[in-house]
């Protein structure tokens, strides 16, 4: 004979009490993901040669923790180290993560009893139809009150502020990678936009020179006023592309002196040069399985995803009865009397039987919320592998775009510096020269664009690979 029988929720409970289990999903760490390599095609051991440097990828390498340091520059370290100590964006993370810490220890208190202290006088009056004086009433007690976490609400709710902990862990520590690569990258174009404007200016002065030359040339009668023209027009046109990049420099080292916590009008920034710059020539690169457990920014997802496994179990916790076990001792008194022990002790319990639907609407929305997480989870791990893969791209492109940039401005300077013997001998025109000043000038500025980028891109491979990862939040 077969009996089926419903268990009730304090069924249930009597159960797990004997069991020690908590209701609801135990997090399980999210397998690595088994992509073999970061692009579709296999990736090759160096970027291609550039002015005589090629970078080389070692597989497997570890990151250095002050990854900035690769690039020699005193100045770029003295600027990332002040701004990760005087950063407001990294004062504020930090203050969120002191918050989620106490709150974690409030959490946490839960699990113990909760002891209190009463003590009081009362004055009364008792007057049942006959005179009576007022007395006083005193009274002291120590009362204790304790929750048993049946099916692990308190467990839960602990581990929830832990995984929002974490959370704001890393989050803080992705906030250190974002601002020391802000400023890697800031200080970078900073250079090259330095030898922009250099670049600019020696092309207006060597118009200018021109111009010169060929003012000489028209009081002589050598040459027509048309090309004298031509030639005030060049040096003006030159001229004015000077305020838009000194401009865009200044822009930019506003936007360094925030990274640093100051105000721009403190300055006290030296110059960045490109010169002042070693790139790297050899990079590290995380092995794709590791590559989850290395970058902050998927690693807080993970919290998150920790976090709302927690609130789907506190949900479903909610749905079962709750014990409270409490009890008090202590001594109450008539003023002139003697004092008389007073004690209790209870047992408490609290079964939901209904609320319009909404425990169990929560526990929907906390599913819900944790499918979103998953989801979040996954989003951000293929980010990551996006990132890297770009990156990586980008540095094979800038190194086959710097070769050609630096072959090209090396023809454009001899070509420019033909020109010009050529006309001072009047064997070519004024339009000549002016051409092969304009493919000059346009190659020097191809040129600094390609060696900017190319470090660029560098110091965004370190940030793309978690920067310097430590296995535990900080």
């Amino acid at each position: 004979m077969n009996f089926s029988i419903k268990a009730s929720p304090i069924l249930a409970g009597i159960g797990l009490l004997a069991l020690g289990c908590a209701v609801g999903p135990t997090f399980q760490p999210p397998a690595p993901p088994q992509a073999a390599q970061y692009g579709p095609g296999p990736q090759p051991g160096s970027t291609a040669a550039a002015q005589g440097v090629a970078q080389a990828f070692v597989p497997g390498a570890v990151v250095p923790a002050q990854w900035w340091t690769g690039f020699q520059s005193p100045e770029l370290d003295q600027r990332v180290r002040q701004a990760l100590a005087q950063s407001p964006t990294l004062a504020q993370a930090r203050a969120a993560l002191v918050r989620a810490q106490e709150n974690l220890g409030a959490a946490r208190g839960g699990r113990w009893p909760a002891v209190d202290l009463k003590a009081g006088a009362n004055r009364q009056n008792t007057n049942n139809g006959a005179p009576a004086s007022p007395f006083t009433v005193y009274n002291a007690s120590v009362d204790v009150a304790y929750t048993l976490d049946l099916f692990g609400a308190v467990r839960r709710g602990v581990e929830y502020q832990q995984s929002l902990a974490d959370q704001q862990a890393w989050l803080l520590q992705g906030a250190g990678l974002a601002l020391a690569a802000n400023v890697a990258t800031a200080s970078i174009q900073e250079a090259g936009l330095s030898a922009q404007v250099q670049a600019a200016e020696a092309v207006t002065d060597a118009l200018a020179q021109q111009e010169s030359l060929i003012s000489r040339q028209v009081q002589l009668g050598a040459r027509g006023p048309a090309d004298l023209l031509a030639a005030q027009a060049n040096v003006a046109s030159a001229r004015a592309a000077l305020p838009g990049l000194r401009q865009q420099l200044a822009a930019l080292r506003n936007q360094l002196s925030v990274y640093l916590g100051r105000f721009p009008a403190e300055g006290g920034l030296d110059g960045m040069t490109l010169d002042g710059l070693t790139l790297p020539r050899e990079l590290p690169l995380t092995l794709p399985s590791t590559l989850v457990r290395r970058r902050p920014d998927v690693l807080a997802a993970e919290a998150r995803l920790r976090g709302a496994t927690a609130q789907l179990g506190l949900a479903s916790a909610n749905l079962f009865p709750s014990l409270t076990l409490s009890g008090s001792y202590g001594v109450q008194a008539l003023q002139g009397s003697p004092g008389m022990t007073v004690w209790n002790a209870g047992l408490n319990l609290l079964q939901p039987v209904f609320n319009g639907g909404s425990l169990r609407a929560r526990k929907r929305a906390a599913a819900a919320g944790l499918d979103e997480a998953v989801a979040g989870y996954r989003a951000a791990v293929l980010n990551a592998f996006a990132n890297v893969a770009d990156t990586l791209n980008a540095l094979q492109a800038d190194a086959e775009t710097l070769e050609a940039r630096d072959q090209a401005e090396r023809a454009a300077a001899r070509a420019l510096e033909l020109a010009q013997t050529q006309y001072r001998l009047g064997a070519a025109s004024y339009l000549q020269l002016l051409d092969a000043t304009r493919l000059w000038q346009q190659s020097r500025s191809g040129l600094i664009q390609a060696r900017t980028a190319r470090l660029a891109d560098s110091a965004a491979l370190y940030a793309a690979l978690g920067g310097g990862w430590t296995s535990h939040p900080q």
